[in-house]
């Protein structure tokens, strides 16, 4: 079979699939995966560190017979630079860690190595996980950001270079990249997923997150790090019933492309009678973008202590948000838990019969330039209240350049609204 860049814009089950028919062997869909990041990496810029290709199918070759009996088959994992790999240099995009080699995987990661998946390497974050960008471009338009703070594994998705990744939110480091990128990425419900091994923002919003093609390839990726019966078969997709409506207006700034997108999907999701309710929220889901920036000011602070010390190896905004959580006291950061923990009960309770909330996944299309990752506040209050999430790619401006929605669940509701972003994935395509 020839190995083109085609192969590997199939989805992870897609291959999957196509390896158990025969249709194609897993080293055809490796050499694509390295066919496309040489013909797109000095570009695009979504590695910090990979294998090289001889490498890889050393490695796979090696342990052929597991592989091949395995659930992943061997195919290529990104994983974000910020979480642990034993085999690979964790340096948080920081020079204060240049050098640093953890002593094992990550739980998330070894979970995916047991289950067949081989790192191919590290994808580039932003410094912490928090604004500073790195070298990495939006492969939807190389003078974008991809934004942050999962950069190189939105864009590593998004450009067929592998067909699963992983990512950490903090604030909008899954969704909005993902956004901007277009490309499907998942936050599942607070403390859903391990997150031993990596490196710690703020322990009170901190989350895993998934890259995919697919949101079957989501669905696949989520059983395996529960540790639950993982399969391959297409999933079941179902439309939900009742949405509450989000205007980005109710969030923050938004631009009148997203405007106009979010329209679009709200006919979109009536003609196929799906019930609409505006939520009416007044300034309360603002007041949730205050209160997740004071949070995550609080425990910034408070994790990232030895790294304080260097300050002169710091951003800016990093060294400035900590300067935040050093000045606040602490009947603000409690208030603020509380606030969050209130506004989960009462948003749910404005319409007890909505399936899931639809908003815009950010402000708009991707900024141009390199120098920053974009606003993060249409993230800002599902984050702090813990919610699950789902960027849903598809939507795009006049000139292409992706536009992005997502879909907003209740807690541990995780499986039923990736059922409801399956079913909502190909109105938008």
């Amino acid at each position: 079979m020839n190995t083109n860049i085609d192969v590997n814009q199939m989805g992870l089950c897609q291959m999957l699939r196509a390896i158990d028919e025969g249709v194609c062997t897993t080293e055809a869909l490796i050499n694509a995966c390295f066919d496309r990041i040489d013909a797109r990496e000095l570009e695009v810029g979504a590695w910090q560190v990979q294998r090289s290709r001889e490498e890889y199918l050393a490695a796979y070759r090696a342990q052929q017979d597991f592989y091949d009996a395995s659930l992943l088959k061997g195919l290529p994992l990104g994983v974000k630079d910020i979480i642990d790999t034993e085999e690979m240099l964790t340096e948080m995009g920081s020079p204060i860690h240049a050098g640093r080699q953890p002593i094992e995987d990550a739980s998330c990661v070894a979970l995916l190595r047991a289950a067949g998946g081989i790192v191919l390497g590290k994808t580039v974050t932003t410094e912490f996980a928090y604004f500073k960008p790195g070298k990495t471009k939006n492969p939807a338009d190389l003078s974008r950001t991809p934004g942050g703070s999962s950069s190189g594994s939105a864009a590593a998705i998004a450009d067929d270079m592998v067909p699963m990744a992983l990512g950490s939110q903090t604030a909008a480091s899954v969704i909005r990249p993902a956004a901007y990128c277009g490309a499907i990425g998942y936050v599942g419900s607070r403390g859903e997923f391990s997150l031993r091994g990596g490196q710690p923002l703020a322990q009170s919003l901190d989350s895993l997150g998934l890259f995919a093609r697919q949101i079957e390839d989501v669905q696949l990726l989520r059983a395996i790090l529960l540790r639950q019966p993982a399969s391959i078969a297409p999933a079941s997709a179902q439309l939900p019933s009742c949405v509450l409506l989000c205007r980005g207006e109710s969030v923050g700034e938004v631009s009148p492309e997203m405007q106009v997108a979010t329209e679009k999907a709200v006919v979109l999701l009536q003609a196929q009678g799906v019930k609409v309710i505006e939520l009416d929220a007044g300034e309360r889901i603002k007041e949730m973008v205050t209160h997740h920036i004071n949070i995550m000011a609080w425990e910034v602070c408070r994790n990232l202590v030895m790294e304080s010390f260097h300050k002169e190896q710091l951003s800016g905004p990093l060294a400035a948000l900590i300067e935040q959580g050093l000045s606040m006291d602490r009947a603000t950061y409690v208030a603020s838990l509380a606030a969050v923990e209130s506004g989960r009960e009462w948003l749910w309770s404005f319409a007890p019969e909505a399936d899931a909330i639809l908003t815009p996944a950010a402000p708009g299309i991707a900024p141009l330039g390199h120098e920053a990752t974009g606003a993060p506040h249409m993230s800002r209050p599902w984050q702090a209240m813990g919610l699950p999430v789902i960027n849903v790619p598809g939507m795009v401006d006049d000139n292409g350049v992706p536009l992005g929605l997502q879909l907003v669940g209740k807690a541990r509701q995780d499986d039923t609204l990736l059922t409801y972003a399956s079913g909502l994935m190909p109105l938008f395509v």
